[in-house]
């Protein structure tokens, strides 16, 4: 058999082994959630389940009436609050940033490489230092259990700034000079020249801070306390307090946490591949 061809074949199986034995939590989270109560507290734990069964997902999604009052676990109205949260977060996310990036990369200013070298230095501080002078300032703000208070701080992601310029850099002066010397103003410039071209990355990115924001878990801890503002994170997490020894539930739960955000990345797959792989424009 030709070296090469082995070559090829020993390194797919090797790929796909690796992919395989990273699917398979992920495939017995699924089967879990579908087991009947008690099922995978066996040992072995069982990875089928022995009579398909939807009770998990009803007991968190069906609402229903108990001892006179309305109970579904919090997770439908944390679903709607993560997602809502989570677009809200991205849309403005992106009006902040992309533009911001641009500013950084092609725009003189005074002030631009000092203010570049303070975001470069934030960005290697841990975010959970900033979280109590933060929690304090929004507290004197009034926007304490509030959605803006869960939405505010991700506005202006440096890493997404960063991110921005980067690529941006890529894109000749000398198509920006051009558009100049023809009239256009600088929005004429960043709105018809340069976001058709930055496109793929403002996709990657938005699934970068779509997924950030649904996956946050210790900022909606602290500045919510109200119940029916929970994120799903945090209602999964009240949850888990509430049935620790409840395996199949918990597995439901984290199901309905991750098919939003699978379901984004598949949609949107092509670009944010592509806007991984594009490292620079060429002019």
């Amino acid at each position: 058999m030709n070296r090469r061809l082995l070559r090829t074949i020993v390194s797919n199986a090797l790929v796909a082994s690796i992919a395989g034995l990273t699917l398979v939590p992920l495939v017995w989270m699924v089967t879990v959630s579908f087991m009947p109560r008690g099922e995978s507290s066996h040992f072995p734990p069982p990875f089928w389940p022995s009579r398909w069964s939807w009770e998990n997902y009803h007991e968190l999604l069906v609402r229903r009436l108990i001892d006179g009052a309305w109970f579904d676990y919090r997770i439908m109205p944390a679903l709607w609050n993560s997602l809502g949260i989570a677009l809200a977060a991205t849309v403005l996310g992106l009006l902040l940033t992309v533009p911001a990036g641009y500013a950084f990369a092609k725009l003189r200013f005074t002030g631009r490489e000092r203010l570049l070298r303070l975001l470069i230095a934030a960005l290697v501080v841990p975010t959970q230092v900033a979280m109590l002078p933060l929690f304090l300032a929004f507290k004197e703000l009034g926007l304490v259990n509030s959605y803006a208070g869960v939405i505010l701080p991700g506005l202006a992601a440096i890493f997404a700034i960063l991110f921005v310029r980067q690529t941006v850099l890529g894109i000749p002066d000398e198509m920006i000079d051009a558009a100049r010397l023809d009239g256009a103003g600088e929005v004429r410039i960043f709105v018809s020249i340069v976001l058709p071209l930055l496109m793929p990355i403002t996709v990657t990115l938005a699934v970068f801070l779509f997924l950030a924001s649904w996956n946050d878990f210790l900022w909606p801890l602290i500045v919510l306390s109200d119940q029916h503002r929970y994120t799903l994170p945090v209602a999964v997490a009240a949850i888990a307090r509430e049935h620790a020894g409840d395996g199949e539930l918990m597995m439901a739960a984290a199901v309905v946490t991750t098919v939003p955000v699978l379901l984004l990345f598949l949609a949107l797959q092509r670009y944010y591949v592509s806007g991984l792989l594009g490292g620079s424009i060429k002019g």
